[in-house]
């Protein structure tokens, strides 16, 4: 059984009402670190930027406005839920992407078969009890 899980996602990093650039962004998860999803962004020209945040907040962005202040995920439109926005922003400089649904809720639906929403913490802790049995066990 693997620990992590990751896909790769082609969302539109939207630089301006008149420009967009299709890029790939890595999506990964890892039990280690269960309340959290993982976006790496290979914006052209750039390095590769990591943003970290909440599965839950991911989640709730799918259908609903989520998240406050450097992490915001929205529906496109009101009436139709097959894309969202996420705007990531520190200070005063703004990043907004827009990606399909389907390939987050296919990658959503493969961490919650690793580690169920809302058993994040049992998980945990019934990992880290391994460990230790496992670290104190004797050889032989």
């Amino acid at each position: 059984m693997t620990d992590t899980v990751q896909a790769e996602v082609i969302m539109s990093f939207l630089v301006s009402e008149e420009l967009a650039f299709r890029i790939p962004v890595q999506l990964d998860f890892d039990i280690a670190d269960p309340f959290a999803v993982r976006f790496t962004f290979d914006l052209p020209g750039d390095m590769p930027v990591t943003w970290v945040f909440s599965r839950e907040l991911l989640l709730d962005g799918l259908s609903g406005p989520s998240g406050e202040g450097d992490v915001r995920i929205e529906p496109a439109s009101e009436g139709h839920l097959g894309e969202v926005f996420i705007s990531l922003q520190v200070g005063a400089e703004r990043a907004l992407f827009r990606a399909g649904v389907p390939p987050l809720v296919a990658f959503l639906d493969r961490t919650d078969r690793l580690v169920p929403l809302g058993e994040e913490e049992v998980h945990d802790t019934l990992e880290a009890v391994l460990d230790r049995i496992l670290t104190e066990a004797p050889a032989g």
